[in-house]
């Protein structure tokens, strides 16, 4: 799943006639850079949920055959946050663990690891697999302590949340169809329980959540393509 509702406040202007994800860095957009890399992992099946101009997302990616994919649409007619949108989209992930991306990040992560992973997760206690990073100069008390593989809310040093996860289903048994709420308080209270996993993620990632740090992803992305057509 790829998560598209966000308004992009921080984004504006841009953000007033486009969804976030659909904003491009070195000549592609966010939302088409991740399905390419899901896709690359064997990822076939991929649902986008969307609010703020969901239509627009739509009419971009159609039914996603041109990029190798099925994709599928879950519509909120408010977002409903990161959880409440997950929850919203069940039906359409079935049962198994399912990956979940934030669309306004980019990240150069390898899937296919995170794919078998989640063949395993389905058989254990676990709950959620997080992918976390260093720190960026806006976030600089990251999110969570990794200790081996386990992710815990104490300890440290802290890192920060990607945006990527791999979830199961039961980690939103308590929260209703169609009700806003936050993921943070799952996974917080699923890593006091000791079921939460995790790994540190050390290539490159940003949260493109400025026109600023767009515009920088752009041109570098940009550059280093134009190097490498150089040769």
């Amino acid at each position: 799943m790829i998560l598209a509702a966000g308004r992009g406040e921080r984004m504006r202007p841009l953000t007033d006639t486009l969804p976030k994800p659909l904003l491009t860095v070195g000549g592609k957009s966010l939302l088409v850079r991740h399905i390419e890399s899901l896709a690359a992992a064997g990822v076939r099946q991929i649902v986008i949920n969307h609010a703020h101009l969901g239509a627009l997302i739509e009419e971009s990616l159609g039914d996603g055959r041109a990029l190798g994919v099925t994709l599928q649409y879950s519509r909120e007619a408010v977002a409903l946050e990161t959880a409440g949108g997950i929850v919203l989209a069940l039906p359409l992930l079935g049962e198994e663990p399912f990956i979940v991306v934030n669309g306004d990040i980019y990240c150069e992560l390898d899937f296919a690891p995170l794919v078998a992973r989640g063949t395993r997760m389905g058989l254990s206690e676990t709950l959620a697999h997080l992918v976390l990073v260093d720190n960026p100069p806006h976030h600089p008390r990251g999110d969570f302590a990794l200790a081996g593989w386990e992710v815990r809310n104490e300890g440290g040093p802290h890192l920060t949340f990607s945006g990527i996860g791999l979830y199961c289903k039961r980690l939103f048994a308590g929260i209703a169809p169609g009700a806003r709420a936050p993921l943070a308080p799952l996974l917080r209270e699923a890593a006091d329980a000791g079921k939460v996993t995790g790994e540190h993620f050390r290539g490159r990632w940003e949260d493109v959540g400025t026109p600023q740090r767009l515009a920088e992803l752009d041109r570098a992305l940009t550059a280093r393509t134009a190097a490498h057509a150089r040769g």
